[in-house]
């Protein structure tokens, strides 16, 4: 097995596969991990420890993005750069990615989710610092506010269409 960091090319591998089961999970749809576990570890030559591990660092990652993550891998936020960079670039080759996963989370009229009573939060509202380092290293170097200005822009031109086209339809 290979114990080296990981490259570009083996971070694009697992990144592609998580979020093929990412796309399942939120679609609702049947996924195996142990399957896509085994064929990673054929083609990458590393562990199924190891890419468990990278996978919880791709949840983390993701997190950083303000996107959502597979639920049976817990964010572990200590990360290289690297690995965010090859979610920066699935997310560049993949831009349809971002408004249907949203549109999938927040899918218009549902029912609300129950309101959450648990522990309640501490007096610093913040998380661990070493899961705010990774978090600001991401933000720094991906302008997620920029990406999210973007889709607003994107969210309210179309909206503006769909307008027009039904007032047009309506004086038709």
């Amino acid at each position: 097995m290979n114990a080296e960091h990981w490259s570009d090319p083996e971070n694009d591998a697992i990144v592609a596969v998580y979020f093929d089961m990412l796309k399942d999970e939120l679609a609702g749809s049947a996924y195996n991990k142990a399957m896509n576990n085994r064929r990673l570890q054929q083609s990458l030559g590393r562990s199924k420890g190891s890419i468990e591990f990278k996978n919880c660092n791709i949840s983390a990652a993701l997190i950083g993005f303000g996107l959502p993550y597979i639920g049976g891998y817990q964010p572990r936020f200590n990360f290289q750069m690297a690995l965010a960079e090859a979610v920066s670039r699935w997310l560049a080759r993949n831009p349809s990615f971002e408004t249907a996963g949203a549109a999938k989370i927040h899918p218009g009229f549902a029912e609300a989710p129950p309101l959450f009573f648990g522990v309640p939060p501490t007096m610093q509202n913040a998380p661990p610092p070493a899961e705010l380092s990774q978090l600001e290293a991401i933000a720094r170097r991906f302008d997620v506010a920029g990406r999210d200005e973007r889709n607003r822009s994107l969210g309210t031109a179309g909206e503006e269409r769909v307008f027009h086209h039904e007032r047009a339809h309506l004086a038709a």
